[in-house]
């Protein structure tokens, strides 16, 4: 884990060295410190010699301003270090996200990439930072002062072995108890993002059925549950203070007494006075150097959860990729379902398409119908391969999509999703996703096949116009209009539009499809619609029901042939009677 993070310090790994270096420095001078103010006591102070205080506190400022600049260095170096090293991580982690498909999406959830794109990152921040200079001060700090503790008196140094394995025990024991809780704790708040992300994108429902009551009592018990772990994880961490504090007060204690007795017994000749005001010194360094390694184990504990949830993401590998040596030319827009069967997962008890086969020729108009959960959707996101077949073999220009470069075969197929999204910009930025290259006269050309450039031109900057994120400020009809003719920009073999009509008026409708029949007749041509008018045209409808394709062909044989599309057909002529 640590391994597969540290990949992402990469430039700021001179950074990320020096700052602990300097803070060896800084530790080094402090432990300097209380050796210079014993030869002060000893040498200087006892005997009367001023001549030794004046030089040995020069000494001593002299030391403890090399320590302050060393850990000055330190703290600089560190936060450079951390910061840069949080920006490659979230870098590193967005980018893997881009390569992600729709199955590494639906297994890890929106919500929780968000998280772990946030505030999982930034606990790793804080934790890197503390690691380069804590994790390496602790532990030098009780490495140098024992040694010198062990000069001066190796009967005290004593003192320090018995305290050390209690101390040592209480921490494990703490961080045993304590780890399942912060593992839980960031679970929880990936499922606290997705409510705050759901209210917020869904609050014109919210508000049109008055349930903020409800969102908000919702937001509560989420919050509580995180608030009520940590605070049980607080309370469990607030042992470890009163732990380190008895083995402090203890030592200082234990060594009062037999320092004293040692100096008594002496004359102030074996163990002086010095020695013993450098052993309370080297006592709080030792002790205190412990304190602060318990916090570090504590920080460790808290971001051991994140790492492994952001290492989850730069690990996983998606689940498509390209073959060894692929296709990279589309030659036309013939579809092929070959005895399809698919499953969204492995341990579903029933496939989405069952045993799907069914040709479609280049340039044709293809209509398809049916109910909630007929799996329409699922039939057309394997053409651009969004997922992978179970069984069968579906084909895009008499090649198996599997055998293609994913990135040219995308660019041939272009869909409009069920779901619509603009992104914040200009029109003509939301445009030129199709086509980064498109000019002012081929995104005028496209939005007036997709019936977009009259209401676009009654804005007051027209096609420079800005978006807002989610396109928030343009009706249902205008969104989905625009992405229309988005995907009419990218001028590909095969277009797909998965109920993307529904929010215009049946007139608007069928100028569209009179568009496409006059201005695209080479463009393959798959509309899922609910309304038959949408189809009625079509050079084939397929309707599916259950996953299978329970009757295909033309308007006028369907209605012969097709129960299901005969009640369809009939239910919204009575209507539209109506």
């Amino acid at each position: 884990m640590l391994k597969t993070l540290a990949r992402s310090i990469r430039e700021y790994t001179l950074a990320a060295f020096l700052s602990p270096v300097c803070m060896i420095g800084e530790v080094y001078m402090e432990v300097r410190i209380p050796r210079i103010i014993s030869t002060i006591v000893d040498m200087g102070i006892q005997p009367g010699n001023m001549t030794v205080v004046w030089q040995q506190g020069l000494l001593l400022i002299l030391t403890a301003l090399c320590s302050l600049i060393f850990g000055v260095g330190s703290a600089v170096f560190a936060s450079y270090a951390a910061t840069g090293f949080s920006r490659n991580l979230r870098h590193d982690m967005f980018h893997r996200v881009q390569t992600f498909d729709f199955g590494n999406i639906d297994k890890i959830s929106t919500a929780s990439i968000v998280t772990r794109l946030t505030s999982d990152v930034a606990n790793i921040q804080m934790c890197f930072q503390m690691l380069i200079r804590m994790a390496v001060r602790c532990p030098m700090m009780v490495i140098l002062a024992s040694i010198n503790v062990f000069q001066l008196s190796p009967r005290l140094a004593l003192v320090y072995l018995v305290s050390l394995p209690l101390l040592a025990t209480a921490l494990l024991v703490l961080i045993r108890l304590v780890h399942p809780i912060f593992t839980r704790v960031f679970k929880t708040y990936d499922k606290l993002n997705n409510v705050v992300q759901e209210n917020v994108h869904g609050m014109r429902v919210v508000k049109s059925f008055v349930r903020e009551d409800r969102e908000e009592e919702k937001f509560k018990t989420i919050s509580g549950t995180i608030y009520k772990d940590f605070i049980k994880a607080e309370r469990i961490m607030a042992f470890n203070n009163p732990f380190m504090q008895l083995a402090v007060y203890g030592s200082i204690i234990a060594i009062s007494y037999i320092g004293a007795t040692m100096i008594v017994q002496s004359g102030n000749t074996t163990f002086t006075t010095g020695n013993l005001t450098s052993m309370f010194t080297y006592t709080t360094q030792i002790l205190s150097g412990l304190m602060m390694l318990s916090m570090v184990f504590v920080m460790l504990t808290m971001s051991r959860a994140p790492m492994e949830r952001c290492c989850e993401i730069l690990k996983e590998e998606p689940q498509l990729c390209n073959p060894e040596n692929p296709v990279t030319e589309v030659k036309n827009g013939d579809v092929d379902f070959e005895n399809v069967s698919f499953r969204y997962a492995k341990t579903a008890d029933k496939n989405a398409l069952d045993s799907v086969s069914v040709h479609i020729a280049s340039g044709q108009t293809v209509g398809i119908l049916g109910g909630t959960g007929s799996s329409k959707t699922t039939f057309v996101q394997l053409i651009p391969r969004l997922y992978d077949v179970l069984e069968g073999a579906v084909r895009v220009g008499g090649v198996d999509v599997r055998e293609y470069d994913i990135k040219a075969l995308r660019d041939q197929v272009a869909m409009v999703l069920q779901k619509n999204v603009l992104f914040s910009g200009t029109i003509k930025d939301n445009l030129r996703w199709g086509n980064p290259d498109a000019t002012d006269e081929e995104m005028e050309h496209a939005c007036r096949l997709a019936c977009a450039h009259d209401f676009i031109m009654g804005f007051p900057n027209g096609y420079d116009t800005h978006i807002e994120q989610g396109g928030s400020n343009v009706s249902g009809g205008q969104k989905q209009r625009l992405c229309i003719a988005r995907a009419l920009l990218k001028k590909p073999k095969i277009l797909i539009l998965d109920d993307s009509t529904s929010a215009v008026d049946t007139h608007t409708d069928a100028m569209i499809r009179k568009a496409f029949a006059e201005e695209i007749p080479g463009t393959t041509k798959l509309i899922i619609a609910q309304r038959v008018a949408s189809v009625q045209d079509a050079d084939l409808i397929l309707v599916l029901d259950g996953g299978k394709i329970v009757a295909q062909g033309t308007h006028e044989t369907l209605l012969e042939t097709s129960e299901i599309y005969r009640e369809v057909y009939q239910s919204q002529v009575k209507g539209g009677e109506e």
